[in-house]
């Protein structure tokens, strides 16, 4: 069974998103503070982390650092600061999506269930890319690149089948329950590749690897 952690200081939320989250199959343990969140997932565990961006003590901000320092672990924000959302999914600080409030229990269970499945076992090479799964690692030309898990399935979705356009959608496998989700779910994809680019060293404006198609999505470059 997969457990996740969830991190929320208002009862009444958690309590849901644990009750959810157990008929969905999966484990959830609750904390109320960043302290007691980062204590936990030293001690523990986890497959993924939920975690609310206003919290007593060390926020949320905070705690997706300290964790994406030494984890490759899911996480999945949560906040009502919507004002805050270019920073959030901007992914500096790490996290692989992102939740408002309010939101939809089973939105958010279908969100943390897409980010809990692992993508095949294949192993890819190509170019200067070494694409390994069953480790979640890429390499670049012998040099580890680092990503986030919702980072790396991408790159991995994407190199399966270099030349198809991938949606937005496609990509985010996710679900939505309204159109704002839906614009979200959009901007996040695109912080993701801005993300991806960066730590691949790829030109944006002359892209090696993933290329822009305007108005469709994305592809992985078929031409080496």
């Amino acid at each position: 069974m997969a457990k996740v952690l969830i991190v929320e200081d208002e009862p009444t939320i958690s309590e849901v998103i644990q009750g959810y989250l157990k008929r969905a199959g999966i484990e959830g343990d609750v904390v109320a503070d960043g302290g007691s969140a980062l204590e936990q997932f030293e001690s523990h565990q986890y497959d993924l982390v939920l975690l609310d961006l206003n919290l007593p003590g060390i926020d949320g901000v905070e705690v997706c650092k300290q964790i994406r320092a030494k984890s490759i672990v899911p996480i999945i924000m949560v906040t009502a600061r919507v004002e805050e959302i270019d920073e959030l999914i901007g992914l500096e600080i790490g996290a692989d999506d992102y939740v408002k409030k309010p939101f939809s229990p089973q939105v958010l269970v279908a969100r943390v269930q897409s980010l809990l499945r692992r993508v095949g076992t294949g192993k890819l090479q190509i170019a200067d890319l070494v694409i390994d799964p069953e480790k979640m690692e890429i390499t670049k030309s012998a040099t580890p690149i680092v990503l986030t898990t919702t980072q790396f399935n991408i790159v991995y979705n994407l190199a399966q089948r270099p030349g198809k356009v991938f949606s937005r959608d496609e990509l985010s496998d996710g679900s939505h329950a309204n159109i704002d989700d839906t614009y979200i779910l959009d901007r996040t994809i695109d912080a993701h590749i801005k993300s991806i680019r960066k730590a691949l060293g790829d030109d944006p404006k002359n892209p090696k690897y993933i290329i822009t198609v305007i108005g469709k999505g994305y592809k992985f470059n078929e031409h080496y």
